[in-house]
């Protein structure tokens, strides 16, 4: 284990700044295909092992498996490939799964303070965490304590509260459901629904926005709706590198003639082309063109744009009544159309 420095400074809770430049690199002309394959073994054996990686991987969104911690993309209810993950999930269960393993003496060499100038990145890295630990008041080192000390710390301090209300329960969206969902026993058990999820703390404002607008808080569409659509406006999101498994659905739906749109600041690979890992005899070609359209945006400009496509939608209605808008599911499913409709004629 490398030498640790003393630091004098008191640990800070924001994360250091990176020591060397932001690299910028151009950006790739396809995704997927052997690179993707490559990576995903190569992350999955390094931190469990052959043998061990490719167990683990084997059971990854299968019914009889774990659900993979890096994305909510939904599995397919019928039959099931034996390769249900993508790049990006290897990398996340390879994390989660890690033979690495912080001990005691890691806490023992490391001060709060030294650990306080680590990147996250690097803490991670470090593997997961043997024992119990506690920082005592006044310490500079965590301790490994035992499993009895630590929960009777915990049960003190939630004993000693006036009301179960004065405590909040938090789990973070790496939690299986499995473990979610005794955690919530447990709170509930305790007396209290303080139980914010990932979803509260990170998508309050669009549930609550979502809410108003339509009558429910989270996404409506289902995997299902992938094989009926006709266009797919792919807004703001970056299927490629955060849930690559999007890009097999999107791949079915271009091949049926489905028109998809890309609005970003940034252009995303995997929406330039899309190789499937799984189709090995499409590795050699240069991939298949997802986007028909990339619109890159300025930073902010999203409303804007949404904006200046709701007018030429309307426009096109005033041009061909009836033939745009479904003006019976208007009358009967929506309140403020009239309002909507005034407040964009007004931006000239």
């Amino acid at each position: 284990m490398a030498e640790t420095k003393e630091i004098n400074a008191p640990p800070s809770a924001q994360t250091p700044e990176e020591p060397g430049p932001v690299r910028i690199k151009p950006v790739r002309k396809v995704a997927g295909g052997m690179p993707a394959v490559l990576s995903a073994a190569k992350n999955a054996f390094r931190e469990m092992g052959v043998v061990r990686g490719t167990r683990t991987l084997l059971q990854l969104n299968q019914k009889q498996g774990v659900d993979c911690p890096g994305c909510a993309w939904p599995e397919p209810d019928g039959e099931r490939s034996h390769f249900e993950f993508c790049e990006e999930g290897a990398k996340h269960v390879a994390d989660e799964a890690t033979n690495k393993r912080v001990t005691p003496e890691f806490f023992r060499q490391w001060s709060t303070n030294a650990l306080a100038q680590q990147s996250d990145q690097w803490l991670n890295a470090q593997g997961r965490i043997t024992h119990p630990v506690v920082l005592r008041a006044g310490g500079d080192h965590y301790e490994a304590i035992e499993w009895s000390d630590a929960f009777a710390l915990i049960a003190g301090e939630l004993n000693s509260l006036a009301s179960p209300d004065e405590a909040i329960f938090y789990t973070s969206g790496r939690t299986s459901n499995e473990a979610a969902f005794l955690y919530q026993l447990f709170v509930r058990q305790f007396g209290t629904n303080n139980l914010p999820d990932c979803s509260n703390m990170c998508h309050e404002s669009s549930g609550t926005g979502m809410k108003e607008s339509i009558g429910f808080g989270k996404g409506t569409v289902t995997l299902a709706d992938f094989d009926l659509a006709d266009a797919i406006f792919v807004i703001g999101q970056n299927p490629g590198t955060n849930h690559p498994r999007m890009l097999t659905s999107l791949l079915e739906a271009k091949r049926r003639g489905c028109k998809i749109v890309h609005i970003n600041p940034l252009p995303e690979t995997g929406l330039v082309s899309f190789k499937h890992p799984q189709e090995f005899w499409t590795w050699l070609g240069a991939g298949t063109k997802l986007a028909d359209l990339f619109l890159q945006v300025r930073i902010n400009g999203d409303v804007a744009l949404l904006k200046g496509i709701m007018k030429e939608v309307l426009d096109a209605e005033e041009r061909r009544p009836g033939q745009v808008l479904d003006q019976d599911f208007i009358n009967s499913h929506t309140t403020g159309f009239a309002e909507f409709k005034a407040a964009l004629g007004a931006l000239g």
